[in-house]
């Protein structure tokens, strides 16, 4: 799935009304109809449902939803925001519409003494301001949303929550946005709805289609994407009868130390599941013994070093290469670091610790060779790029940064965002909170090497890797929960995972 800025969005809205063609209030009446139809699935008529509208389109989607849910016997209210200026346009025909209609209480909110009372059993349905919004709330509308988030009554938000910009909020005023519970988004989810700061007003978000032009959303230009099912399975090897270990790919993993061998076999683990044909792992002389019980179906190579990463094999043979999981910090460890840097002519997994040692020594980032994937977590990514003064601008941040080093980066979080030297950037939509646990970023790397060791490019194998590892979580997460969930889950099921991309379920 494409996404837009919200000022991309308005510019196909308008293109669908001149080449479907349909006329604005039938386009309104559409996006309001699959509102209502999700409402009745949630909701009973016997709870009073009261729109809060403003004057512009979002408003007028508000006040058709009022007229349709009335027409199917709900109890509706409508309170509208009035600056003293008559409706234009669609919300205008609408809200004559409702007077016809006779049905719905209409009220207007011209100050704060206006606001109604509230039983707790009403659902509120917030229709105030939609994405067009470019500057803070203030003045009266700022407080009627102040007094919508002080009661305990459910909220659903038309299209974004009143207040919330659709992409960057690092300049606007949290507490005069509205927190809704949930958001029913029209079309395409907002880029800020993907930003961890943001779910206290977003909730629950669903998108609802509402038929916009295929060719104005193919004709319109966007570095932005959310991936599905369909995108990865296209990005995913295709195995013939004949293929074989030495098809598959060799890949290196170069993990643990003394008391972090753990990352080590669950990196490995998952390499292994994600299909490599050949893994050899290469870990301190301790941890042979460890890696080669735990993961009988890797090779080992063995550092010369009892308790760290101090030296690599002959590179020759490996199709790409993981480094990072449970490397450790020391001074011969990050020697070692610079010098794989170095020799190496294959894609590189960076991850852990190995991302930390760069953090520390910037200027071997001209180093990497081409095709590498950096795969920080949030911490680490700030010790990389400096930082960011919200999600919005880490992900910029993590554009530029790919496009300067030519690398792709993995921004790891709820919805893990992929970039590409290109300028392309994809956020994931799989994943749970079970999956924020201990060797789960392991496990991650060990997808990506399995992949990019395939033969897949970087980017693709990022990504789908990122999905992948995701899916794993979800189904291990129904069976175990996600209290429960451990890394190990995540890599057990990952064939699983495998077995629905490739059905496209």
């Amino acid at each position: 799935m494409k996404l837009f800025t919200t000022k991309q969005i308005a510019a196909i809205d308008k293109f669908t009304i001149e080449n479907e063609p349909i006329t604005d209030i039938d386009l309104m009446e559409r996006a309001s109809l699959q509102m209502t139809n999700w409402i009745v699935q949630q909701f009973s008529t016997e709870e009073r449902l009261l729109f809060f509208a403003g004057p512009g389109n979002n408003g007028g989607d508000a006040l058709a939803m009022a007229r349709q849910l009335a027409d199917l016997d709900y109890q509706c209210e409508v309170y509208l925001l009035d600056f003293g200026k008559a409706l234009k346009g669609s919300p205008a025909i609408n809200y004559k519409r409702l007077e016809e209609q006779g049905k719905v209480k209409l009220s207007k909110l011209r100050s704060e003494d206006d606001f109604p009372q509230v039983d707790e059993t009403d659902v509120l349905i917030d229709g105030l301001f939609g994405s067009g919004l470019s500057r803070p709330l203030e003045g009266l509308p700022a407080q009627l949303v102040q007094q919508i988030n002080q009661l305990l009554n459910v909220v659903v938000a038309v299209d974004i929550p009143s207040g919330l910009m659709g992409e960057s909020n690092a300049e606007n005023n949290l507490e005069n946005i509205i927190r809704a519970d949930f958001t029913l988004t029209l079309q395409f989810p907002k880029i800020s709805f993907l930003f961890p700061e943001n779910e206290q007003f977003v909730g629950q978000w669903e998108v609802l289609p509402i038929g916009l032009h295929p060719d104005g959303i193919s004709e319109t230009p966007s570095p932005y994407s959310f991936a599905d099912t369909e995108d990865v399975a296209a990005r995913l090897p295709i195995r013939t009868k004949f293929d074989h270990k030495g098809t598959f790919g060799h890949a290196l993993l170069i993990a643990g130390s003394y008391g972090k061998m753990g990352a080590a076999v669950l990196a490995s683990k998952a390499c292994l599941r994600a299909g490599v044909g050949l893994l050899t792992a290469h870990v301190p002389h301790l941890g042979f013994s460890v890696i080669q019980t735990a993961v009988p179906e890797a090779m080992a190579s063995i550092d010369q070093h009892d308790s760290m990463f101090t030296s690599f094999p002959d590179l020759e043979p490996y199709a790409a290469i993981g480094v990072g999981p449970g490397l450790g910090l020391k001074r011969n460890s990050c020697r070692a670091l610079c010098d794989l840097f170095d020799e190496a002519k294959v894609p590189m997994v960076i991850d852990a610790d190995a991302l930390n040692i760069l953090a520390e020594n910037k200027t071997w980032l001209g180093k990497l060779p081409e095709g590498s994937v950096l795969t920080p977590h949030p911490g680490e990514f700030r010790r990389l790029v400096g930082e960011t003064t919200d999600s919005y601008d880490a992900v910029q941040k993590q554009m530029a940064f790919a496009k300067k080093y030519n690398c792709v980066v993995v921004l790891k979080g709820a919805h893990t965002s992929v970039a590409a030297p290109d300028g392309r950037l994809c956020w994931n939509s799989t994943g749970n909170s079970g999956m924020g646990t201990a060797g789960s970023g392991d496990a991650l790397t060990g997808i990506i090497l399995g992949l990019l060791a395939q033969g897949l490019e970087s980017f693709d194998a990022a990504l789908a890797g990122v999905y992948l590892h995701g899916l794993a979580g979800d189904i291990a997460a129904k069976k175990r929960s996600e209290f429960s969930l451990m890394a190990g889950d995540i890599i057990e099921t990952l064939g699983k995972a495998f077995l629905k991309v490739q059905s496209r379920e």
